[in-house]
């Protein structure tokens, strides 16, 4: 037996639903796999051309002798290493989560509430790319985010972000004249034909031209004597017509006009110019503008809001609903996120906010130091009790090393010795391949905290069989010259960045009062702030090691640096503070728990001041 309910048409793509403060549920439309991959292949292009003009630049300097030649290996390493890794977290976490390939696709990486990304988000994000490349090309990645209902991948999962389309595609109509007043009369087309019109002129830019012809002149002849007895093109006439009505409904005239119609016509000169002031504020944020212009950008955006709740209420055509969504979604994403980056709040992150993240997670540090250090004890000892196993466990280059011992020592060298001039340039590959490392580390993590685990086990185990090779070859004090400088921060950040991971894989183990979705939010925040703690440390620790440990200092000066390195590592975390108190379900859409808006006080909408709405 046929239904008797209408056939609706199917929708094919993902939404979002999220309620702003305002009591406005925004429809949110996932980004495609199509659009995300070309996002990232226009990415990768400009990324690669960056790094090519970094290059350039530096040959040029090094060509005028502006670049000692020492110091050129090193910037074109650091230069592309913190190009890749940078360029995406940094767009993200400071742009609205845009980097230029997103925004000329016209989608956004957004928080599961809406909200605009955060640069923690970013850091999260970016950093489990190494965990999506897995199983390569990034296979594991693609499979997610075509199978997952909202597109995320792995890096989504953790950073509790999803990427959305930021404007749908849209057809800009053709100006057309004013009309005349004598056609504010009356509204010459019923609710249905202006309906159906309106729906043509929305999506005329999605088809190519012959059938776009074909279609306005069916209209045209469908519309007859109403598009008068003017030439010209029929999609020509249509825009005329379409505006003339759109006229008449906004004037005393429009009284046939339905709900929906009237509202887009009274309202339609303020949507456009709130639609420029939100463009405004997604090119450079509320910053942007001046004082006395924020209080207008704060009500506009509320009354759009208004006006997104009746146009549903009123039953209006799906493009404008779509408009009136994403104008909404502009304004909820300049308004409501978190304060404004400054110079002043990256350093009290950095100089507090690392170090309360190792405190706060001082247990799983330890539980990571311990991963490490059994590993490293039972190495060591087994080398010891069966030094047969060298060539088995060792690689051939530390057996190398160890056979050269003796000489070295006899000719009064140490360990590893790097001439000055060589000396930038090994600093730089050691810093960047421990923070590769370190990354690699924690990425690991999301598989259950498996990754973190292996490697940070292997590491162990490695070190401490590759001393207790040296032991039996009466070499130890020799090696430990060389880690004595750099060794405590290296060693304390490869702990603190597989805790970080540590933190992901609990998440999905033993998640405790919320759901897995959400500590996995929650401990990734964390996670990101020990991310950054190891960076700082591998950063420093590479510079002791690329300029102290592979020169010809004596045992002096790298006992006090070590010394120095460890009492500075202690009050660097002890100037860390916990933060108290329960942390909120990141998935929570309750009004309070919502980032504050960034009003100026006395406003509508501030503390103190009740809501005229």
């Amino acid at each position: 037996m046929p239904s008797s309910t209408p056939a609706r048409d199917i929708e094919y793509r993902q939404h979002l639903e999220v309620e702003t403060p305002e009591h406005v549920v925004l429809d949110l439309e996932i980004a495609g796999f199509a659009s995300r991959l070309l996002a990232a292949l226009l990415d990768s292009l400009i990324v690669t051309g960056l790094g090519v003009a970094w290059f350039v630049l530096l040959a040029v300097l090094l060509g005028f002798g502006l670049l000692g030649e020492p110091w050129f290996g090193a910037l074109v390493l650091l230069g592309g290493f913190a190009l890749w890794n940078g360029y995406f977290i940094l767009f993200e976490g400071l742009r609205r989560g845009q980097t230029p390939g997103k925004r000329r696709l016209g989608i956004r990486v957004v928080r599961d509430t809406g909200h605009a990304v955060t640069l923690g988000d970013a850091v999260v994000r970016n950093l489990l790319r190494v965990a999506d490349f897995l199983p390569p090309p990034y296979l594991g990645g693609l499979l997610l985010m075509a199978f997952h209902r909202r597109g995320k991948r792995l890096g989504d999962l953790a950073a509790g972000t999803v990427v959305v389309r930021d404007r749908p595609a849209e057809w800009l109509r053709p100006a057309a004249a004013a009309p005349a007043p004598s056609a504010l009369a009356a509204p010459e087309l019923s609710d249905a034909e202006f309906r159906l019109l309106g729906r043509f002129l929305d999506r005329a830019a999605q088809l190519d031209a012959p059938a776009r012809d074909r279609l306005a002149g069916s209209l045209a002849v469908r519309f007859g004597a109403r598009l008068g007895h003017r030439s010209g093109a029929p999609l020509e006439l249509l825009v005329e017509l379409h505006a003339r009505e759109l006229a008449s409904r906004r004037g005393l005239g429009g009284a046939r006009g339905g709900r929906a119609e009237r509202l887009a016509a009274r309202q339609e000169a303020r949507w456009a110019e709130f639609s420029a002031l939100a463009e405004r504020a997604a090119r450079r944020g509320l910053d942007g503008f001046r004082a006395e212009e924020l209080p207008d950008f704060a009500a506009r955006y509320r009354e759009v809001a208004a006006d997104l709740a009746r146009a549903r209420t009123y039953g209006a055509e799906p493009a404008a609903l779509a408009r009136l969504e994403r104008l909404v979604a502009a304004g909820h994403n300049a308004l409501y996120r978190d304060e404004r980056k400054t110079w002043g709040a990256t350093w009290r992150l950095v100089a507090r906010g690392f170090p309360a993240a190792v405190l706060e997670a001082r247990r799983v540090v330890l539980i990571a130091f311990l991963v490490f250090a059994l590993p490293a004890a039972g190495g060591y000892r087994l080398l010891r009790e069966r030094p047969e196993l060298a060539g088995e466990l060792i690689p051939e280059v530390m057996l190398r090393r160890a056979a050269a011992g003796h000489a070295r020592l006899a000719e009064g060298r140490r360990y590893v010795e790097v001439d000055w001039s060589a000396r930038p340039a090994t600093a730089s590959f050691i810093i960047t391949n421990n923070i590769r490392v370190a990354v690699a580390c924690f990425a690991g993590g999301i598989f259950l905290g498996v990754g973190s685990l292996v490697l940070l086990a292997y590491n162990g185990l490695a070190i401490g069989t590759f001393f207790g090779h040296f032991a039996n070859q009466g070499l130890l004090g020799y090696l430990l010259e060389f880690v004595l400088g750099h060794g405590v921060l290296e060693l304390s950040a490869i702990w603190i960045a597989g805790a970080a991971g540590f933190l992901l894989g609990r998440s999905v183990i033993a998640p405790g009062d919320l759901s897995r979705a959400d500590a996995l939010v929650v401990n990734g925040r964390l996670a990101a702030r020990l991310v950054g703690m190891a960076v700082v440390l591998l950063a420093i620790a590479g510079l002791i090691e690329g300029f102290l440990s592979v020169s010809g200092a004596g045992l002096g000066l790298r006992a006090a640096v070590s010394g120095g390195s460890a009492l500075l590592l202690l009050l660097y975390v002890r100037n860390g503070s916990v933060r108290e108190g329960r942390l909120k379900r990141p998935g929570a859409s309750s009004a309070s728990e919502w980032p504050a808006p960034r009003f100026p006080a006395g406003w509508p909408g501030s503390p103190g001041r009740a809501d005229p709405g």
